[in-house]
């Protein structure tokens, strides 16, 4: 890994520096874990203590930290420590390794069109008409459907699946095992059946309804520019129109967007989070992990819904939203302080109720 000057990693950052400027750095690392090349990281004032025993000889601190309190050399000041972080990591990280070209195992069908400086590792797979932007990474067993569309500075990691049509935009990072346009899940039966039975009446009253049949998947999945897609995500086709991933999306792992969702833009998507059919998610979102949202719901623009929430109703922009059923979070915070309340009221109650009050 090469070093760099602490002085040129603040210009990089745009940090400010105090101290000595010529040091080098190799890596950040935990201040328990750093050694005299590395960069501690701690940017948060309760991370003093954690200085006190490292043998780095620079930190990247707190606004107001003074390098040579904690027996340091030099130090970058980090007033927003996250987005410093996504930074400095983004300088150190290891891109994906893949030579261009592509591998002899690899499978190409000749209808397909790879642009300049692609990348295809062993036993991937590009079907008939697939098109490859320039300088787009396949990495060990991807493969693409057949007339699927990746556009340029894409990266796909090993076992991703792009089915067929499917269409992906500029620069998307999409991580191992994740499934882009398999069919979505639509199903009914020749009679009216248990579930129109429990919407329309709130009983199963019907005779049982047997042999399911399938509604095709005749869409496909369009994924904007710069989106990120996690390990083992699932995003399902749509039926007759595009399942829709806006630009700047970011998808964490294992999250199911359902057939005929549409996702704005930038939003964030948290892990395990599903999406039924026909579901709308605004632009600038942000989904907690385990939430559910059901069909045909809409979330407005800039709305955050807790983790582990179910949303059943629609969300207006701007939203706050807790709890199952998911409901504006001043509202749940009542009602769960009241719900604290219970035992002691039902206390008082029994008791009014035998004469002791």
């Amino acid at each position: 890994m090469t070093d760099i000057a602490l002085v040129d990693l603040a210009a990089a950052l745009g940090l400010e520096l105090v101290g000595d400027g010529a040091r080098r750095i190799r890596r950040p690392a935990h201040p328990a874990e750093a050694g005299p090349d590395d960069l501690a990281v701690a940017m948060d004032r309760r991370y003093a203590d954690a200085l006190a025993g490292t043998k780095a000889r620079a930190a990247i601190l707190w606004p107001g930290a003074d390098p040579a309190e904690h027996g340091l050399d030099a130090a970058l000041i980090a007033p927003r420590p996250r987005y410093a972080m996504a930074g400095l990591t983004s300088h150190f990280a290891v891109p994906s390794e893949a030579a261009p070209g592509v591998h002899p195992s690899a499978v190409i069908d000749p209808s397909a069109e790879l642009g300049p400086g692609v990348a295809i590792g062993p036993l991937a797979v590009v079907g008939p008409g697939a098109r490859l932007g320039s300088g787009t990474v396949l990495l060990a067993h991807a493969s693409l459907g057949a007339e699927a569309e990746i556009g340029a500075g894409a990266v796909l990691h090993p076992g991703v699946r792009v089915g067929a049509r499917c269409r992906l935009g500029d620069r998307v990072l999409v991580h191992a095992n994740a499934v882009i346009g398999a069919d979505g899940f639509s199903f009914t039966t020749p009679e009216p059946g248990a579930v129109e039975a429990a919407k329309a009446r709130g009983a199963v009253d019907t005779p049982p309804a047997t042999g399911h049949v399938r509604i095709h998947s005749l869409g496909a999945v369009a994924i904007g520019d710069d989106v990120e897609i996690g390990a083992g995500a699932t995003i399902d086709r749509g039926t007759l129109r595009d399942t829709i991933v806006g630009a700047g999306t970011k998808i964490d792992n294992q999250v199911q967007v359902g057939h005929n969702v549409r996702v704005g833009r930038d939003c964030l998507i948290c892990a395990q989070v599903g999406l039924a059919g026909s579901a709308e998610i605004g632009d600038r979102v942000v989904l907690g992990g385990k939430v559910g949202v059901a069909d045909n719901i809409r979330i407005g623009d800039d709305s955050v819904v807790a983790g582990a929430s179910a949303v059943g109703s629609h969300v207006p922009p701007r939203s706050v939203m807790m709890g199952v059923p998911a409901m504006p979070r001043d509202r749940f915070r009542r009602l769960h302080m009241a719900l604290g309340r219970l035992p002691r009221m039902m206390e008082r109650l029994a008791a009014e109720a035998s004469g002791k009050l």
